[in-house]
């Protein structure tokens, strides 16, 4: 029986160039990625800011029927 080698068992395959389409592809996913992370800081600023907002915004006392736009009076009988 042969004897196995690293350079016997686990042949290396050769480098081939990349293609002028998978470079096009790569930089497109980078500027994608870009992007999303950029939409995605931007989302949770606003998101962070709506948040603060809505803390320091008193809460409406009375709820308002929309078909009226009255506030709605509870009487006890």
């Amino acid at each position: 029986m042969a004897k196995l080698t690293k350079s016997s068992v686990f042949k290396e395959q050769p480098t081939r160039p990349e293609t002028p389409l998978e470079k096009t592809t790569r930089i497109v996913k980078t500027m994608v990625d870009d992007e999303a992370k950029q939409r995605h800081v931007k989302n949770t600023r606003l998101r962070n800011a709506r948040l603060e907002r809505d803390a320091h915004t008193p809460a409406v006392s009375e709820p308002v029927d929309r078909k009226t736009g009255s506030s709605k009076v509870t009487t006890k009988r």
